[in-house]
Parts: structure tokens; C-alpha cells; sequence
């Protein structure tokens, strides 16, 4: 492979996680996830998705490209395969929308199942409609060209987190975690592990137990100083110049 920085490449792989793990992360979702892996792996909160509800995990197929040219998510197309997330940062800042319907019509015809993205999209009534899920930082009607070189399946950066093709993807309403593709048996076995565990909680909680007593933090409150009291030992009339920390700044 040529290793100079300069270098555009589109890079031919076949690198992908295990397909059981991937479909148990999808389950677990991306709070459980990030959870499992150590709280590891999120974008950043300005990747936002433009629809409600999709919840999607795939094999990650990556794209640098230059701002504002959308060049290089079309020669990403042909490397898609069914299921696979693709993935787009640009060399510098942008925002424009380089992704809209026709190309979500052609990727969706080679089985992806979404795109993330540290840029923009456009078309977002028309992606909504034909059920095509995109978790993006800007929505934008700006437009691109298709003119400047990049490159496919090399690794990326989205929202502050690393992202190597082949790694695992997994995307819902609280935004997108990614899993390195080497990971993903071991988080996918975390994350079931934590579900158990939160079942065992939610039952307890729905039984009436509190989150006090359930996760231990009433030696927790006293060793932090917070100390109970009846409204009759505390009353409007104290005199002992005590004020809770932040009353005066509500």
C-alpha cells in the first residue's frame, strides 16, 4: 500500500467484525455499548441524527474527502457491501451538505444501511421518507462539486473519535459509538452481561426499592457531608447564617 500522506487511495478490503457480535451490539444500542467498552468510542454530541427511531450497527466503510466535493462518497459506493455504515470526514472544517437523496439511492442499492457524517447532508425530508438513516453535525443546503481526490477505507476521524474500516458502528437516537472491529465479541458479551444486570434494577426499582439504598448511596451522601433534617429543626426562622450552597443562584 503506498504510505505517503499525499497519497489518494480507494482501498479494496474485506475486513469486517464478527456478524454475531454485530447484531448484539445493535440490540444493546449505543448507551449499553459505550458502557461496555469502558465509555469508549462516542462521537461527539454534534453528531446528531436528522429522523427518529433508527437504530442501525455495521461494518464501518470510511471516506476522507475534500470540503465541500462529494467526489470521493461516490467512488465509496462500490466498496459497500449489504449492512455496512458509511462513515465521512473532511480534510478541514465543513458543513456543506455533500450527501442528499441520490446518493442515499445509491448506496442503499449495495445494502448500506446509513451514513454518518462530520460535514453536512441535505434532502432531509426526502431521506426521512424513504427511510434512509443519517446521523450528521450539519444540515445544509450548500451544495458540493465533485473534483478533488481522497480516499475509501482508510482511517477517519468523526466527531472526535477514530474510526478504522472494518470497525463496528452502531448509531440510534443518542448518537453513534464505534467498536474497533478486533473488540467487538468482548463488548458484545459485555454489553449482554450489562443488560442482565440493568433487568435485575429495573425490576427492583419498579418494585419500589430506591436508587439510594439499591446502589449503596446513603454512605456516599454522608461522606459528602449531606445531612438530613426535619422542617422543624430547619425552619425560615434559623438564624445560623447557613445557606445550601447554590440557593442564592437558582
Amino acid at each position: 500500500m503506498v504510505n505517503r500522506p499525499d497519497a489518494h487511495l480507494v482501498v479494496r478490503s474485506d475486513l469486517a467484525p464478527d456478524a454475531d457480535a454485530v447484531a448484539q451490539l445493535g440490540r444493546q444500542g449505543v448507551a449499553t455499548v459505550h458502557e461496555a467498552q469502558g465509555r469508549r468510542g462516542l462521537l461527539g454530541p454534534q453528531i446528531r441524527p436528522v429522523q427518529e427511531g433508527a437504530v442501525i450497527a455495521g461494518r464501518a466503510v470510511t471516506v476522507l474527502s475534500h470540503p465541500g466535493d462529494n467526489l470521493m462518497l461516490h467512488a465509496a459506493v462500490e466498496q459497500c457491501r449489504p449492512g455496512d455504515v458509511v462513515v465521512v470526514s473532511t480534510t478541514s472544517e465543513s458543513t456543506d451538505g455533500m450527501f442528499g437523496e441520490l446518493l442515499a439511492v445509491s448506496m442503499r442499492s449495495r445494502g448500506v444501511i446509513g451514513l454518518v457524517t462530520g460535514a453536512g447532508v441535505r434532502d432531509v425530508s426526502d431521506l426521512r421518507r424513504m427511510g434512509f438513516p443519517v446521523w450528521t453535525r450539519a444540515v445544509s443546503a450548500q451544495g458540493t462539486v465533485k473534483a478533488s481526490p481522497g480516499s475509501v477505507n482508510v482511517p477517519v476521524i468523526v466527531g472526535g473519535t477514530l474510526v478504522e474500516p472494518g470497525d463496528v458502528v452502531v448509531a440510534d437516537d443518542d448518537g453513534v459509538v464505534v467498536v474497533p472491529r478486533a473488540q467487538a465479541p468482548a463488548v458484545a458479551a459485555a454489553g449482554e452481561a450489562r443488560l442482565r444486570n440493568e433487568a435485575d434494577k429495573r425490576a427492583r426499582l419498579a418494585a419500589g426499592e430506591l436508587g439510594l439504598d439499591m446502589y449503596g448511596l446513603r454512605a456516599e451522601l454522608e461522606r459528602l457531608g449531606v445531612r438530613y433534617v426535619d422542617r422543624e429543626e430547619h425552619t425560615d426562622d434559623d438564624r445560623d447564617g447557613v445557606v445550601p450552597e447554590g440557593a442564592l443562584h437558582g
